[in-house]
């Protein structure tokens, strides 16, 4: 009996490789999945069944999904591997011939389109590899690849190392510093060495004792995060910049208070709409749809005149920080540019600008919409390669708790 094997079993039959190589995919997808999390998927399916396949969804998005923008993009994937045992055979194999046209991959979104596809090295027919073989495609990276992409430039980037990029810079995290909020909570442990007493609170106190004071209630001001307003540049010399930081902007500020976002060149546009998608890469879609001016020109003094004359309310009394990413090669006139510049720092807290020619050592800005940018902004932070993205959280409240 100890050599039989039971029927169905998921550690001696197929799904347990199925399971397995369907994490590899979520990989390349950019889901977050290690080698526990699927053994915590194929321990899912072995409770729960392969009868309904929503149930085994269910449970292995359970265990294998930690974000909420990767579930999208999880069911999609599951969908199209899980199919039928043919077409999991031939994703299992990555390649693709015949079942992306049943699949509709048009439709599908670009992280599962490309966690689907067949790696380049695998376009031409090969010879059928060894078992051992088959994870020199989703190997992970070594730590000098990493290290390289942590400080490559993203203009230097190949077009598969600028989505590996991409994927990367959606994990780094911007706290945006918090300040003391006019509105009072009740106040901690921790907080009580700058709170103030809450006399009402005592009083009500007392008399639910009797007229006894047992415990003195104090009241502090509450922290909260400082209103975000986001001008990106997406003229042509800022196209390869543009779509990875926007990117990196919409998965690192996702817990931010309030933030407006604005795209520029020729005109302003308008992607705070866009930025209240939870996922990424619908984010993207969006947000190209909404830009009818990408690659183009820059003219950042009509795009502020056009912020200030119908978006002056998205600036909450000075307290909002305004982050403006541009090159700073602006072709408009200078004169107007200083003007709307001084009214966006009277009506803002801090003006920083995010700056990618801070690549070049020696940089100064003598173009003429740059020197006029460089003489408002309160600071200038690189935003060129994944380190500076890293560092600029640390810069930012340094920046703040200085100005305080």
């Amino acid at each position: 009996m100890a050599g039989i094997q039971q029927l169905g079993d998921v550690r001696s039959g197929k799904l347990a490789g199925n399971i397995a190589a369907f994490g590899r995919a979520l990989r390349r997808a950019g889901v977050r999945t290690d080698a526990m999390r699927i053994a915590l998927a194929t321990e899912a399916a072995t409770l729960v069944g392969v009868e309904d396949k929503l149930d085994l969804g269910a449970a292995m998005e359970a265990v294998m999904v930690s974000r909420e923008q990767d579930r999208l993009v999880f069911r999609e994937l599951f969908d199209a591997w899980f199919r039928d045992p043919e077409l999991a055979n031939k994703l299992l194999a990555q390649m693709l011939p015949s079942a992306e046209g049943k699949a509709e991959p048009s439709k599908r979104r670009p992280r599962v389109r490309e966690a689907l596809s067949p790696p380049r090295d695998a376009v031409k027919p090969a010879a059928p590899t060894k078992p051992d073989e088959e994870i020199k495609f989703d190997a992970a990276m070594t730590a000098s690849d990493r290290q390289r992409l942590q400080h490559a430039d993203f203009n230097a980037l190949g077009a598969a190392e600028y989505r590996l990029v991409e994927r990367l810079a959606r994990d780094i995290r911007l706290p945006v510093p918090e300040l003391p909020a006019r509105r009072l909570r009740p106040a901690g442990d921790a907080g009580r060495a700058h709170a103030r007493m809450h006399w009402p609170g005592v009083l009500h106190e007392a008399a639910r004792t009797g007229g006894e004071i047992l415990r003195l209630p104090r009241l502090a001001r509450r922290e909260q995060p400082l209103p975000l307003l986001v001008l990106v540049d997406v003229s042509g010399s800022m196209e390869r910049y543009a779509r990875l930081l926007l990117a990196f902007l919409h998965a690192a500020t996702r817990r931010a208070g309030r933030r407006d976002v604005f795209a520029f060149g020729t005109r302003l546009t308008d992607l705070t709409p866009a930025f209240r998608l939870a996922d990424t890469d619908a984010m993207l879609g969006a947000a190209s749809l909404a830009i009818d001016d990408f690659a183009g020109g820059t003219r950042l003094g009509g795009s502020l005149a056009e912020l200030r004359q119908s978006h002056a309310r998205r600036l909450i009394g000075r307290r909002t920080l305004v982050l403006v990413i541009s090159d700073g090669l602006d072709t408009g006139e200078p004169a107007q540019l200083e003007t709307e510049l001084q009214w966006l720092k009277r009506h803002s807290r801090r003006l920083l600008w995010l700056n990618p020619l801070l690549r070049f050592e020696g940089y100064a800005p003598l173009a003429r919409g740059a020197a006029v940018l460089h003489r408002h902004a309160d600071a200038m932070l690189a935003v060129h390669n994944l380190n500076a993205l890293e560092q600029l959280a640390a810069s930012l409240a340094a920046l703040m708790r200085a100005s305080r």
